[in-house]
């Protein structure tokens, strides 16, 4: 089972959901650890992409979309928006941090997996969502309030 980390913030903004989240893959990257983005669709994949370059001042996070064979891919960091993740990705990502609305299998073949959630009420009662997900498939979740 993997280690799975919700960090929850109190306030409703989006912007800030991400900065943490690209804290949170920055202090991955910085730990030595190889992390996959996973994103809902290529609009939020691009604004992540553009916040990981500016989230915060001397920041560096070499990132770069999933590769065709992301061993052979020297970015420590990679973004997806795939629908559905082949099940070897696992064996080339040590985290993998989740950023999409619906649960899924596949986030339990990671080593760790790392969700944020926001106050927005879609946005949290789907974070609930997972969290059941996750302790229905065996994991215990950690909880992190980020406020």
């Amino acid at each position: 089972m993997p280690q799975v980390e919700f960090h929850t913030l109190d306030g409703e903004s989006d912007t800030t959901r991400l900065k943490l989240a690209c804290a949170l893959v920055e202090r991955s990257f910085l730990d030595g650890q190889r992390v996959l983005v996973w994103l809902d669709d290529a609009p939020q994949l691009a604004a992540f992409d553009n916040l990981l370059w500016t989230f915060g001042d001397g920041a560096f996070v070499p990132h770069e979309p999933l590769a065709a064979n992301p061993a052979a891919c020297e970015a420590p960091v990679q973004l997806t928006c795939s629908g559905d993740l082949p099940g070897n990705l696992a064996d080339h990502f040590q985290t993998l941090l989740q950023l999409r609305i619906q649960p899924s299998d596949t986030a339990l073949r990671f080593a760790r997996v790392i969700e944020v959630v926001d106050a927005e009420p879609q946005r949290r009662n789907a974070g609930r969502a997972r969290f059941r997900f996750y302790r229905d498939h065996g994991a215990q979740p950690l909880h992190f309030n980020a406020a």
